[in-house]
């Protein structure tokens, strides 16, 4: 029988467990119906250290989809470094997740 796991490892069973909580983390996500209700959500879910850095990297986000700025002046409205805007970027142009151009589309919509 093996022992338990190093640092590192992941214990058998842990993994299947880590993607149950993710997947029930999205629904609940998913069930939210209001911005007040995500609001409420998020500031009992994260710290708010977190929600200022998703915050800020929606900003981001949205400011590259315009095109208007480089990543200098991005950097210099923002406060956010250029090393956080090109992940932002690579993210929205280059990452098959597509989870950026899907909520600018929808936010746009509104």
């Amino acid at each position: 029988m093996r022992g338990p796991a190093r640092r590192g490892e992941t214990a058998p069973g842990k993994e299947q467990a880590k993607a149950m909580d993710e997947k029930a983390l999205f629904s609940a996500l998913a069930a939210l119906s209001s911005p007040a209700e995500a609001r409420r959500f998020f500031k009992d879910l994260a710290t708010p250290a977190e929600i200022e850095a998703f915050a800020e990297r929606w900003r981001i986000a949205r400011l590259l989809s315009e095109g208007a700025l480089s990543y200098r002046e991005i950097a210099a409205e923002t406060g956010a470094s250029t090393t956080t805007i090109g992940r932002v970027a690579r993210f929205l142009n280059d990452e098959p997740h597509g989870g950026y151009r899907l909520m600018l589309k929808k936010w746009k919509r509104k």
